[in-house]
């Protein structure tokens, strides 16, 4: 049964078991089943009083989100299970552990009584979802802690700790031990009727409202706007607070914002599994990491394992760099002291477990060496022959490649299935993506180990085949060549990053490359002419670089930087790129924003597609799980191949072929999975849910 039912003397204990995080699903008929169990309870004659808990390690972790895809009424049965808990004549004490959040917390709030143990968190993260609390939490905590703190737990979803709810209101009492057992001893003494719902609005209400509302930004989520709309509309009678809470809700619901935001909760568990892996396939242990290169990229790695309590060696044969990544490091940790996100006994312990050494020999018991020097393939090749004597035979060996052909580097070692890549994503203590290369070669554990150890420093690990860029860079290529052309058509650097980023991105591809650094983008642009002549890119971008203005690191690039960091549009940049407009031939006109954001979405999109057939990529979901995690994709637009089937896919085979109908029209041939699908009345989420085995 979902809902165990036992008694303890005059009180009967109703206990949640359904999955992991006892989640209210109403599609499997468990929220229902609650409700019965309740009606039981609540009208047999012998019990006294009910108590709520969960089973397993959480009280309960909320809704069940697939429900949200399905009948809106599904949602209004979650809602009439928590009005029978508020409304029985019988106390109810909620008996808290672990966690309760979303659905959950609005399941407590609708008992008389809530005991939670220490240490237990509470929380209405729906804003994260693009929706607001929709089944009472809108009105309901705002009686019980005030509007204001109400309000700031809603809008930004993040959990509160058992302690601090205790001292605001929304539980009522705090025990170390048995929480349940504790709950039984209030179910004794027979608690008032306490209902949150009845009880009086909240002094702070308008105060709290005007304050959060001028605090409003921006954006294409709507949650943050209705939750305030909610609150704001607290009074005496409760059924209209519900019922606006509900009809602002169902608006939410079906939101692009929510869609998208949605999409990549599912997502990034989707990405975790790999098709046609065994499943008795298991990584291998891994506690001691090497690490080749004290760069930027090796530095960035080296932090994000010591986080994760990994110890590391770093291998660097140059003294003063190696030097400068051991004080990054050490002052990198130590600011985290200052910050206070970890003890002085943390950042210590991080410091103690990093070593340095300048030969590679100090790798030689590591069970993974993670290759991050120069994106070479002759330097590579070098590294990884010199690691094949040196590391343990069954040592996982890992290249931190962005583009380069991870096959050609493994086949210089005697056992290529023992070479995966993990490339990581600048700076790699920060940034969430971690695309896992596999080899042609590569073991399905090595495969494992590579995706668990990117789930144990917290990274979202996405696998990727091999080809030049793999999934991430190969995309991004055809989107730059779109913001070239652009520039030299008639667009200028400041619009197309205005429009890009007003569009949801986090930064525009501009100043993302001034970033980078422009001179990897022309190192990359002379490698790939020669290789691919048919496909050329626009000689604007190479005139900049030819100046030496390679970005922040020259102080100039597309855009000036006289302090250092800010850019600023540059009147020699404007008069360059029209100046090159002219010299070429070039009748630049104006374009609208919508067109600039058009293009370059529609080059992501038509690209990932290609990666998805030649199954590069195992479903489009992965290839939208690398734009929101490493290329500043906003989450609530869900990725690229999610935008696809938001504008349909009939559409976006119209306009790729309306483009490819005009000026470098061979960059927009349509990939032939867009026509198959758009022919089939298809969609890619529809490939997201199909058990792949390209790679």
């Amino acid at each position: 049964m979902a809902v165990e039912m036992t008694r303890a003397g005059a009180t009967i204990v109703l206990r949640l078991s359904n999955g992991p995080v006892n989640a209210l699903s109403v599609g499997n008929g468990f929220v229902e089943e609650l409700g019965a169990k309740v009606g039981e309870a609540a009208s047999d004659p012998a019990c006294r009083a009910i108590v709520i808990a969960g089973a397993g390690r959480m009280f309960c972790g909320g809704a069940d989100i697939g429900d949200f895809d399905g009948d809106p009424e599904q949602v209004d049965r979650l809602r009439h299970l928590i009005a029978t808990v508020e409304a029985c004549a019988k106390p109810v004490i909620m008996a808290i552990h672990g966690m309760a959040l979303g659905g959950g917390l609005e399941l407590a709030m609708a008992g008389h009584y809530r005991v939670a143990q220490a240490g237990s968190r509470l929380g209405l993260p729906e804003v994260t979802l693009g929706l607001l609390p929709g089944a009472g939490g809108t009105q309901r905590l705002p009686r019980l802690i005030g509007a204001g703190a109400a309000l700031d737990m809603m809008l930004s979803g993040k959990p509160v700790t058992a302690e601090r709810a205790l001292s605001a209101g929304l539980v009522d009492q705090l025990v170390d031990g048995d929480v349940v057992e504790a709950a039984l001893e209030v179910a004794r003494n027979v608690p008032p009727l306490r209902r949150s719902g009845t009880l009086p609005v909240p002094a702070d209400l308008a105060g709290a409202v005007a304050s959060r509302r001028a605090k409003l930004r921006a954006g294409l989520s709507q949650a943050p706007a209705r939750i305030v709309d909610c609150v704001a509309a607290l009074s005496g009678d409760l059924a209209a607070g519900l019922a606006l809470e509900a009809a602002l809700f169902g608006e939410l619901l079906r939101s692009e914002a929510s869609r998208g935001l949605r999409h990549v909760f599912f997502g990034e568990r989707t990405v975790a599994r790999i098709p046609g892996l065994a499943p008795d396939v298991r990584p291998r242990d891994v506690g001691h990491v090497g690490v080749v290169g004290g760069g930027l990229m090796g530095t960035g790695i080296a932090l994000a394992l010591l986080n994760a309590g990994l110890p590391v060696t770093m291998a660097e044969l140059r003294p003063e760099a190696l030097a400068k990544a051991e004080a990054t490091i050490c002052k990198t940790i130590q600011r985290d002291v200052e910050k206070g996100r970890i003890g002085q006994d943390v950042a210590d312990a991080r410091i103690a477990a990093f070593t340095a050494a300048t030969e590679l020999e100090a790798l030689a018991d590591a069970d993974l060496v993670i290759e991050a020097v120069f994106e070479d393939m002759g330097v590579k090749k070098q590294v990884f022959s010199a690691l094949d004597a040196i590391a343990r035979p069954d040592g996982i060996l890992a290249s931190n490649t962005s583009t380069l052909d991870l096959d050609a580097i493994a086949a210089l070692v005697a056992d290529p299935s023992r070479v995966v890549g993990l490339h990581f994503f600048s700076p790699a203590n920060i940034m969430r993506l971690l695309e896992v290369v596999r080899g042609r070669e590569t073991a399905p554990d090595v495969l494992a180990t590579a995706m668990a150890l990117g789930k144990r420093i917290g990274k979202v690990g996405v696998v990727s085949g091999v080809c030049d860029g793999f999934i991430g860079n190969r995309m991004f290529e055809e989107y730059l060549r779109q913001v070239w052309f652009l520039l030299e058509e008639g667009a200028l650097p400041q619009q197309i990053d205005a429009a890009m980023e007003r569009w949801g991105m986090a930064m525009g591809p501009c100043r993302t490359m001034d970033l980078a650094g422009q001179d990897i983008g022309w190192a990359i642009r002379k490698r790939r002419m020669a290789e691919q002549p048919d496909r050329p890119y626009s000689g604007v971008i190479d005139r900049i670089c030819e100046l030496g203005r390679f970005g922040q690191k020259t102080g100039k690039g597309i855009y000036a930087y006289p302090d250092g960091r800010t850019a600023e549009t540059d009147p020699e940049i404007t008069r360059l790129i029209e100046d090159y407009s002219a010299e070429t031939g070039l009748e630049r006109r104006a374009f609208s924003d919508e067109e600039i954001v058009g293009r370059c979405l529609l080059a992501l999109v038509n690209e990932g597609a290609r990666i998805v057939e030649e199954g590069i990529a195992y479903r489009p979901v992965d290839v939208d799980m690398i734009y929101i995690h490493g290329y500043g994709f906003g989450r609530e637009r869900g990725g690229p191949m999610f935008q696809a089937d938001i504008m349909g896919l009939s559409t976006v085979l119209d306009r790729l072929r309306a483009l490819a109908a005009g000026r470098n029209g061979w960059a927009w041939t349509p990939a032939p999975l867009i026509e198959r699908l758009a022919a089939e009345g298809g969609r890619f989420g529809d490939l997201n849910i199909q058990d792949r085995n390209s790679i």
